[in-house]
């Protein structure tokens, strides 16, 4: 059996330097770029030449991992850019469940359970046809960190608990207005709300949100 790499998708860690350099020319679709000093995925990517005597040069069209924004980049192929470091583990697929859930074979032996297939149709077909097959399939997860949300102040900023039991406030409301409203509903109605941050380039934003049970 073969061994396959797909993608889900979550949060971004930044090292001790935010950006790496790259050459263009060795960028693919599907990595990541730095586009207007914000942290993109690469969707698409092209090479031309601009004339006679000119230079080699790649188009980059990408994904902000933060807004979902389509940005769009022009450069030489032989130039370095820039690519925001993004940590990831990789995780064995073991199981899809009926309802859409993946099981994940772990490091220690131990399974994780609580993410879903991705929503790109070629991807979720990729992965769905590769395990029918019986392939070993590795997926790599982009980390991300979670914490207890315990206050929303008036002016939109989050109070939320660490593991080490310590506040972490510098956090806005994420400004999807789905997970938005289901933040704010379920804090209103006293629910224990657990909500997933990701990270890259010095940039926080909160991604995603889970409900541990009532108060």
């Amino acid at each position: 059996m073969s061994d396959e790499e797909h993608h889900f998708e979550s949060k971004a860690d930044a090292g001790a330097s935010k950006t790496y350099p790259q050459q263009a020319g060795t960028v693919r679709k599907g990595g990541h770029i730095v586009i207007k000093n914000r942290a993109c995925k690469v969707v698409e990517v092209s090479t031309s030449k601009t004339g006679k005597h000119g230079h080699a040069k790649c188009h980059f069209v990408a994904i902000d991992i933060f807004n979902g924004k389509k940005l769009e980049d022009i450069v030489p192929s032989s130039h370095n850019c820039d690519v925001p470091h993004v940590s990831r583990t990789d995780y064995q697929l073991i199981d899809i469940s009926e309802d859409g859930f993946v099981s994940l074979l772990t490091e220690n032996g131990n399974t994780k359970d609580d993410l879903k297939l991705p929503t790109d149709d070629t991807l979720l077909t990729q992965i769905k046809d590769g395990f029918a097959e019986g392939k070993d399939l590795v997926v790599p997860h982009v980390s991300r960190t979670d914490y207890q949300l315990i206050d929303i102040s008036e002016d939109g900023f989050v109070s939320l608990l660490t593991e080490n039991g310590n506040t972490k406030d510098d956090l806005k409301l994420p400004t999807d207005d789905t997970l938005l409203t289901q933040i704010k509903d379920g804090f209103a109605e006293g629910k224990d709300l657990v909500v997933s941050v990701m990270s890259a380039m010095g940039e926080e934003q909160i991604c995603a949100l889970k409900d541990i049970g009532p108060k």
